[in-house]
C-alpha cells in the first residue's frame, strides 16, 4: 500500500487530497495544527481506516522533527506539501507592513515545505515513488506579476519555488524527486467563493501529474492540469 503525508489536512486542498487518497487505498497521513478542532478530517478518519491523524505545526521545525521520528521506519511514496498561508490584507499592504505577520507567512510558506523534506528525505528516500510536491502559486512567479500587492504571499511562494527548484537538483542523485504545481484558482477559504475551479477538481488533477510523475519533470514549476508556468 502506497503511503502519503499530508500537511495542512484540515479543510480545503488538505482535506480533499486526503479524501481522494484514502477512497483510492492509499495510506494516508493527515497533519494539521489542531486536529481536536478538524471535525470534517476526523469524520473522514472515522469512515476510512488506512486514514491517521497527527498534530503538526509547519511553522514549528522542532515539531516536525518529533514527527519524523515517530513515523521513523516509515517509507512515504508521497510528502506532500500543503500548508500555507495568505498573510495579506487591505490594513498591512505597502507603507503599513506588519512584519512579524510577514516573517510568520515566510515561515509557514516557504521554510515550512524545506524543512519537511529535510526531515523527511530518508522516508521518501525509502519508498518506491520517491516524490516531494510542494503545493505552490502563480503569485509565486516573477514573470507573471502584472499587478503588484500581496507582497508577504507573492514573496513566499517565490522563495518556496526557487527553494523546490533547487533541491530539486541537489536530490536528483539520491533519484528523489520534486514537483511545484499551481491548483488554480481554486473555491476554498483562501480562494474565496468566487473561484471557478472546485477542490475536487484542482485535487483530482494534481492527482494525475503525481501519478504520472517521471523524474525527467524535477523541478518543474506546472499548473493541476501540467501546464508549465513562468518562473
Amino acid at each position: 500500500m502506497p503511503i502519503v503525508l499530508v500537511s495542512g489536512a484540515n479543510r480545503g486542498l488538505g482535506l480533499e487530497f486526503c479524501r481522494q487518497y484514502a477512497a483510492a487505498g492509499w495510506h494516508t497521513i493527515a497533519t494539521c495544527r489542531q486536529p481536536d478542532r478538524a471535525p470534517a478530517l476526523q469524520a473522514l478518519a472515522d469512515s476510512h481506516a488506512n486514514l491517521e491523524i497527527h498534530a503538526l505545526d509547519v511553522a514549528d521545525c522542532a515539531g516536525i522533527d518529533r514527527l519524523a521520528a515517530q513515523l521513523s521506519g516509515l517509507a512515504i511514496d508521497v510528502l506532500l506539501n500543503n500548508a500555507g498561508v495568505y498573510g495579506d490584507n487591505s490594513g498591512n499592504g505597502f507603507g503599513s507592513l506588519d512584519y512579524e505577520q510577514w516573517q510568520r507567512v515566510l515561515r509557514i510558506n516557504s521554510l515550512g515545505p524545506v524543512k519537511m523534506a529535510e526531515a523527511f528525505i530518508d522516508h521518501v528516500q525509502r519508498s518506491e515513488r520517491k516524490l516531494i510536491v510542494a503545493v505552490t502559486s502563480l503569485m509565486g512567479s516573477m514573470a507573471d506579476n502584472g499587478s503588484g500587492g500581496s507582497l508577504m504571499y507573492r514573496s513566499s511562494k517565490a522563495a518556496l519555488n526557487a527553494s523546490v527548484r533547487s533541491l530539486a537538483l541537489d536530490l536528483r542523485p539520491r533519484r528523489v524527486g520534486l514537483l511545484l504545481v499551481h491548483p488554480g484558482w481554486v473555491r476554498t477559504d483562501m480562494g474565496g467563493m468566487e473561484a471557478p475551479l472546485s477542490v475536487e477538481a484542482s485535487v483530482n488533477g494534481m492527482r494525475c501529474l503525481i501519478e504520472n510523475f517521471d523524474l525527467r519533470h524535477s523541478g518543474d514549476f506546472v499548473d493541476y492540469l501540467g501546464k508549465p508556468l513562468p518562473w
